[in-house]
Parts: structure tokens; C-alpha cells; sequence
């Protein structure tokens, strides 16, 4: 006879689900264990005193056989507390301490009752049979007994009862009477006793359900958390983790002075390297090098992170330079002995091979934590301008890496006089009706000869020597003059920095620019960016306080690539949050995409309204259509454009009006 395998399951699972209950049910006795012990041995010391007082009892009613029963008392006393503490401190099981205690309920109610019937005093006898309804109560609910103990127990007492009724000369509507009493009290304390025996179990169900359900709500949390911070691709440490373990090696250095390096590395010729193979065997390729990178940096106690692309980052604590390039040697030789094949190279390597920048903590007089980065990004630029496959270890003394920071500091501070300061805007659209609802305001810096100035290089400076603050004001009246003042668009979204918001006076002076174009301030908003140097700072608090009084928009930049974002979020109600676009980009991934679900569910929790960065396609497009987005901006939706270009947008919408006017 042949069995399928649904007739396998079906007849299996009975068999698993009482395997199941029966595992429960050992746990119940196993969690209950404790407090049944210290209730049943805290009872009998109780039940012991109450039982001796019964003394006095004896005196007054049965004083003929009062000296035996007051004796067998003391005896089963004395006896059952020896035997329960001895169990208790030799830490005998549960069950023999709950039976010892059942044995002396048992044995104090028979141990009284044999003396007891033999007094003369019959009346005052046939009032003191009911004590032993006591002793059922006892077996029943004042100790927690399991059921069948309970049962036996009180069961004993009952049948004790009936021989002694029996043996003792009564009417028969007297033992009619008793014996119905009995029969009553034991009957219901055994139903009390049960019901009470089954809500503790019920009780004990429900807490391990809540328990299951709260380990499993803290496994998700921890494996949310894992995934916030791990690459999805190579399974290493994201920019958002090796920036905070970046944070934690910066102040170890400031406190204490243990000093490290920071390594960059970025994978040669890797774009041709996809167009050569393809974008699985692109990633297979970053795969292989995190991992033996990885295995690699062990050896040094080094921490590893995907920086972005194909760009990697290592820190690492050393004591001196050598040990720091002794690492980006090592780094270099690692790859190459993977020996994985790129064809398109045409530099006389057939191989995939890396270029590495690398920095050292040097002087802490003066020293901020996006310096080294910058040094080792200046390193990793002369380790390819020098034919690749090479380490470079940033000298300060060489001119060709040497800090440009000075120069274009000095630039800054001539950039609004000799107009080399630009803005340019991009849209921002609403995703439900599909119009252009508000642009974001970016600043571009070019120098003296025209050559462009990324804004990873100059705003770190500008914020660094102060000259954010008058280019901050600049860009506010700029945005105010060019498309607000006269309506071009019906909303500003301008970055303002940590250290403008921190400035004494910063919103009044918005508030004299508002003026001043006569723009009201709801048509602004302030987008606030996490970063390394963010800090919950009360002048901060009260400033966006004092904006928000102003009308002005305040929104959360970048959310998910810092380290404030929770806290500001908590504290601030932020009109919108901007959700990275990395985030977006990874939604290739399955595990990419539930990230990005979860924090869209986190931030619309707390009641903002969304905006994603970085779509740049019609897929991308769609998600977030699927996913509820409020807004969105990148490539897809457009491209900065100066602002010329919506000038002459809403002059084209006003011209069809103006003509039917004069008609």
C-alpha cells in the first residue's frame, strides 16, 4: 500500500501536536516549579501555627484527651517542618515536597482525630468534627497542589471523616447532616481547586505567548537593526555602520590617543570591468574582493565597510605610518592574488586589481573627523593619477597632496562679490498628481578660472571657517528674489547647516529677508542634513522653533545615512522626511526593498510625509507609487536647471490667459 505525502502529514500531525502540548505541559510544571516549592513550604509554617493555636480549642471542648491531641499536634508539626526543610535544603524535587506537605495535612488531621474520639465530651465532640472540613479547604486551595494530589489528599481526610462518624455514637440525622457537609465541602473545593489549577494554566499559556511574541519582536528588531547597517550585496558593514564605528575610533584617539588609519579602496576600471561582463558578474566581483579583504584585515584587527560602488574602506588601529601602508600593501596583493580576470583593461593588466588611499591620525590640535577621510580620498586620487595598482599613503608635506581646503577657503570668501557662487534648482514632484509641486535649491562654486568646485569640498570648508553663514544668507535672499518674489514656483527647499542654525540671531535674519522681498515664509523650506558633526543641541531646538513660528517648512535631509535621524525625529515634527536615495537604489535586492519598506513605515508612523530621492527610472517611478510616496525627486522627475528655466515655465502658463484677456 502506498502512502502521499499528504496522507504522511496528516497522519503525523496529531502525533506532533500532542508532542507539542506534552512539551508545554513539562514546561508549565518546570516554570511553576519554584513557586509551587516556596508556596508549599511557606504554607506549611502557616498551616502549622494556625493548626498548634487549635490547642486552646482542645482545652476548651475535649479537655480529657486534650493533653494526646495536643501532643499528637506538636509531634506531626515538628515532623512534617523537619521533613519539608530537610527536602528544601538538600533540594529535593517539587512533587516530594508537595507530598510531604499533602502527608502532613493528612497525617495532622488523623494524628488529632484518633485521641480526639475517644473524650467523653460527645456533644462538644460532635461540634468539633466540622475541623476537619479545614483540612480539605487546606488540600484544596490554600496549598497549589497539582490536581491529583489535591484529590487524594483531601480525599483521605474525607474517608478519615466517614470511619470516624462511623465509630462515633450519633443520631442518624446527625451523621446525615455531617456526612452531607463533607461530601458538599469536598465536591466544591475540588471544582474551586480545579478551576483555579486550569487559570493558572491559562495564565501561564497566555504569558508564554506574550513571551514568544516579544522574543520574536526583539529577534526582528535586532535582525531590522543588522540589516540597517550591513551592505545587502557584499554582507560588510554600510556607510551608515563604519561611519559610527569611524565616530568611535575618532574619540578613542581624542581621549586617550590610540591612533588609526583610514584606508580607501576602490576597485580598478570597474565600470569597464561591467560593461566587459556584465552587472551579476560586476557584483560577483565585489563579492569576492569583501571577502578576501575580510579574511585579510582579521590579521590586523581591523574593521571593513562598502564606502559606496566599488569602493571600499578600512580602519584599522596602528601606532605608526609604516603599519598603515604596511595594510595598503597588503590590501593590494590580496586582490591581485584572487587573479579574477578583466580583459578590458588595456593598461598591461589582465587582472582586477585595486588602487588604495590610505591616512594616519597625525596631530589632534585642530583636528576634525572628516580630515583623515579627506586625506585618504586625496591619497586614493594620486594612487590612480599614478597608474593604479598601488598604494599611496597621504604625505602633508607633498604638494601634489597637500590640503586644498586653504585655497578654497580663500576662495569663499570672494565667491559672493565675484559672482562665482551659483544656484541652481531641481524639481521635486508630487507622486498622486504628478505636478512639480516644489525644487530644491543647490549651490554650485566655481573657481576663478571656471573649473567647478564639488560641494563635497567646499561646504565641509564653509562650514568649517564660517563662511556657510554668509552664503547661507546669500542663498536664502537668492531663492527669495529669483522664484519666489514673484511666484515662479510655489515652494523653496534650501540645506541649511547645523552650525547656521546654532547662530545667534539666524532666524531673525531670515525673518528680515523674508520681509525685505516681501515672500511669505510658508513658501520655504529648511532642509536640515544628518551628519557626523549633528549633536541634539538646545540652540538648535529653539531656532527651528522660532522658524516654524516664521511659517517655514522644516524637513529631515538624507534621513537614514546618519546618526540623529531617530532622535530629531522624536523631537522635531518635521513637515517631511527625505529618505536617501541609496535606499531606493537597493531595492534590486529583496532584502533592500523590505528596508526601504520599513522605514517608510517607520517615518509615516510618526505622521510625516515622504519624500524619496534618486529615482531615476520608470521601475523606480512605479515603486514608489506602489509604496504611497508623498514626493519625489532625481533624474526621473528632472535635472538642476538654474532658474531661468522655471521663469520661463510659468511665463508660458500665464501667456494663453493673457490672450484671452485682450480678446
Amino acid at each position: 500500500m502506498t502512502h502521499t505525502l499528504a496522507d504522511v502529514v496528516e497522519d503525523d500531525v496529531p502525533q506532533q501536536r500532542e508532542e507539542t502540548w506534552s512539551e508545554v505541559r513539562q514546561l508549565y510544571r518546570q516554570e511553576g516549579e519554584h513557586a509551587r516549592r516556596k508556596a508549599a513550604r511557606q504554607g506549611l509554617w502557616l498551616a502549622v501555627a494556625v493548626y498548634l493555636q487549635f490547642s486552646i480549642i482542645d482545652i476548651l471542648l475535649i479537655p480529657d484527651v486534650a493533653a494526646y491531641t495536643i501532643a499528637a499536634r506538636f509531634a506531626v508539626s515538628v515532623t512534617a517542618l523537619a521533613v519539608v526543610e530537610i527536602q528544601s535544603r538538600m533540594n529535593f524535587r517539587t512533587e516530594s515536597v508537595e507530598f510531604a506537605c499533602a502527608g502532613a495535612l493528612v497525617s495532622g488531621y488523623v494524628g488529632w482525630l484518633v485521641p480526639a474520639i475517644m473524650t467523653g465530651y460527645a456533644q462538644n465532640f460532635s461540634y468539633f468534627m466540622i475541623f476537619g472540613a479545614i483540612f480539605m479547604m487546606g488540600a484544596n486551595l490554600f496549598f497549589r497542589f497539582q490536581f491529583l494530589l489535591s484529590i487524594v489528599s483531601s480525599g483521605i481526610v474525607l474517608m478519615a471523616f466517614f470511619v470516624a462518624l462511623y465509630l462515633f455514637p450519633a443520631t442518624g440525622s446527625y451523621q446525615i447532616a455531617m456526612g452531607t457537609f463533607y461530601i458538599s465541602c469536598f465536591t466544591f473545593t475540588s471544582y474551586v481547586n480545579w478551576k483555579l489549577n486550569e487559570e493558572r494554566y491559562n495564565v501561564f499559556l497566555n504569558a508564554l505567548e506574550a513571551k514568544i511574541q516579544h522574543n520574536e519582536a526583539t529577534e526582528r528588531g535586532k535582525a531590522l537593526l543588522r540589516l540597517s547597517r550591513t551592505d545587502p550585496l557584499t554582507g560588510l558593514e554600510n556607510r551608515r555602520a563604519i561611519d559610527e564605528k569611524l565616530r568611535d575610533y575618532w574619540n578613542d584617539w581624542q581621549k586617550v590617543g590610540t591612533s588609526f588609519g583610514a584606508i580607501l579602496i576602490d576597485v580598478d576600471f570597474f565600470k569597464k570591468f561591467n560593461d566587459c561582463y556584465g552587472h551579476q558578474e560586476g557584483d560577483r566581483c565585489l563579492i569576492h574582493v569583501a571577502n578576501a579583504l575580510s579574511e585579510m584585515i582579521r590579521r590586523y584587527n581591523g574593521s571593513i565597510g562598502r564606502y559606496g560602488g566599488e569602493e571600499f574602506i578600512i580602519l584599522a588601529r596602528v601606532e605608526n605610518k609604516e603599519q598603515i601602508l604596511e595594510i595598503a600593501e597588503a590590501i593590494c596583493s590580496t586582490v591581485e592574488n584572487l587573479a579574477l580576470t578583466h580583459e578590458l583593461r588595456r593598461d598591461g593588466v589582465s587582472i582586477v586589481t585595486v588602487s588604495v588611499g590610505a591616512a594616519f591620525t597625525r596631530t589632534q590640535t585642530g583636528a576634525k573627523l572628516e580630515k583623515i577621510i579627506h586625506e585618504a580620498d586625496r591619497a586614493l586620487y594620486l594612487a590612480k593619477a599614478g597608474g593604479r595598482n598601488c598604494a599611496r599613503l597621504f604625505d602633508p608635506t607633498d604638494p601634489q597632496s597637500s590640503d586644498e581646503s586653504e585655497n578654497i577657503a580663500a576662495l569663499l570668501k570672494i565667491a559672493i562679490g565675484q559672482n562665482l557662487v551659483s544656484l541652481v534648482y531641481q524639481p521635486i514632484q508630487d507622486v498622486k498628481t504628478d505636478r512639480v509641486e516644489a525644487v530644491e535649491a543647490l549651490m554650485r562654486l566655481k573657481m576663478l578660472d571656471g573649473t567647478s568646485v564639488p560641494p563635497s569640498l567646499f561646504i565641509p570648508v564653509a562650514e568649517r571657517t564660517g563662511a556657510i553663514l554668509e552664503l547661507g544668507r546669500w542663498a536664502i535672499r537668492t531663492v527669495c528674489a529669483e522664484l519666489l518674489a514673484d511666484d515662479h514656483v510655489r515652494v523653496v527647499s534650501v540645506n541649511v547647516s547645523p552650525i547656521q542654525l546654532k547662530t545667534p540671531g539666524f532666524a531673525t535674519s531670515v525673518a528680515t529677508i523674508l520681509g525685505e522681498t516681501g515672500v511669505a515664509g510658508s513658501r520655504l523650506a529648511f532642509e536640515i542634513t544628518e551628519g557626523l558633526e549633528m549633536e541634539m543641541h538646545s540652540d538648535i531646538l529653539r531656532c527651528i522653533s522660532d522658524l516654524k513660528l516664521l511659517g517655514i517648512k522644516i524637513w529631515l535631509d538624507d534621513f537614514g545615512t546618519g546618526f540623529a535621524g531617530l532622535s530629531w525625529l522624536r523631537l522635531i515634527d518635521f513637515d517631511t522626511v527625505k529618505i536617501d536615495r541609496s535606499f531606493l537604489h537597493d531595492c534590486s535586492a529583496q532584502n533592500g526593498k523590505a528596508m526601504l519598506q520599513d522605514i517608510i513605515t517607520l517615518v509615516r508612523n510618526r505622521g510625516h510625509k515622504i519624500l524619496v530621492e534618486g529615482v531615476e527610472t520608470d521601475e523606480q517611478m512605479a515603486l514608489m507609487r506602489e509604496f504611497d510616496i508623498d514626493k519625489v525627486q532625481g533624474f526621473h522627475v528632472g535635472r538642476p536647471a538654474p532658474a531661468v528655466s522655471f521663469q520661463a515655465k510659468r511665463a508660458m502658463r500665464k501667456r494663453p490667459f493673457a490672450v484671452l484677456k485682450s480678446a
